[in-house]
C-alpha cells in the first residue's frame, strides 16, 4: 500500500470531517484532490481494505435494540448464509468463527419484537434453528484505530 494510501486511511479512521465534502477536506489536507481521494479510497474498498464508512451511533440511546446472535452453518453454506443475513439493513456485523456456532452477527431493529420477527425469517430463510441469542449483559466500547505506517 502506498503512502498516499496509508495517510487516507489514518485521516478517515481518526478525523473524518463532518461537512457536506468531507473528502474534499481530506484532499486540502493532503495536497491531492477530491477525485484522488474517492478514487483511493474505492480502489481500498474493492481490495477489501475499507469495508464502510458511516458514522455509529449508539442505537440503545437512539431508542433501538441489538442482539449479538450465533448461527450454526454447514460449512459448505457459510458463504449462502453469511450474504442473506448481511443483506437484511439492520445488520451491522457478520463474520464466521471458529467454532460449532461458526457464523456471528449483530442486527439492530427498532423493537424486540422486529429482531424476534428477523431471527424467525432468517430461520425460515435458511432452514437452520439453531440461533444463540446473546444479549449484552455489560457494553464495552472500545475505539478501534489501525495506525498505519510507512
Amino acid at each position: 500500500m502506498d503512502r498516499e494510501s496509508k495517510e487516507i486511511l489514518n485521516l478517515i479512521q481518526n478525523e473524518f470531517p463532518l461537512d457536506n465534502r468531507p473528502f474534499l477536506k481530506i484532499a486540502n489536507k493532503l495536497n491531492t484532490t477530491e477525485e484522488k481521494v474517492i478514487d483511493t479510497i474505492n480502489k481500498l474498498k474493492n481490495k477489501g481494505y475499507v469495508r464502510r464508512i458511516g458514522g455509529i451511533f449508539d442505537s440503545k440511546k437512539l431508542g433501538y435494540c441489538s442482539l449479538l446472535c450465533a448461527i450454526k452453518v454447514p460449512d459448505e453454506r457459510i458463504s449462502e448464509v453469511a450474504k442473506l443475513i448481511s443483506s437484511y439493513k439492520g445488520v451491522t456485523h457478520n463474520y464466521e468463527r471458529n467454532n460449532d456456532y461458526n457464523l456471528w452477527f449483530t442486527v439492530t431493529a427498532p423493537s424486540q419484537e422486529d429482531i424476534k420477527n428477523f431471527l424467525k425469517n432468517i430461520k425460515t430463510r435458511t432452514g437452520i434453528e439453531e440461533i444463540l441469542e446473546l444479549p449484552a449483559i455489560d457494553v464495552f466500547k472500545i475505539k478501534a484505530i489501525f495506525a498505519l505506517k510507512e
